[in-house]
């Protein structure tokens, strides 16, 4: 891969965590695998809609990882999201 490329892919996973609903969503993933974007919701108090775009943008960045069960879908927190929530806590 280039190093045009590394950025770009750094830039992906900084994005995928650059609000503050995204780390929250990382350290609820942390505690409760596999769950499904209306289970987040509930547990965030946001809107649906709102959840599923973060959720799709960590995807997108490698941070969660989906899998379907049935007539939804589970979301857990890959190795990735573990890391980069590490770094964001050592942030404080």
């Amino acid at each position: 891969m280039t190093l045009t490329g590394n950025y770009r892919r750094l830039e992906r996973i900084i994005k995928g965590v650059s609000n503050h609903r995204r780390i929250q969503i990382l350290e609820l993933l942390g505690r409760q695998p596999e769950l499904s974007v209306n289970e987040i919701s509930e547990r965030t108090g946001s809107d649906f809609k709102n959840i599923s775009a973060h959720v799709r943008r960590m995807a997108i960045a490698g941070l969660v990882m989906k899998r379907s069960d049935g007539k939804s879908v589970r979301h857990k927190i890959t190795n990735r999201g573990i890391n980069v929530l590490t770094f964001v806590r050592m942030l404080e």
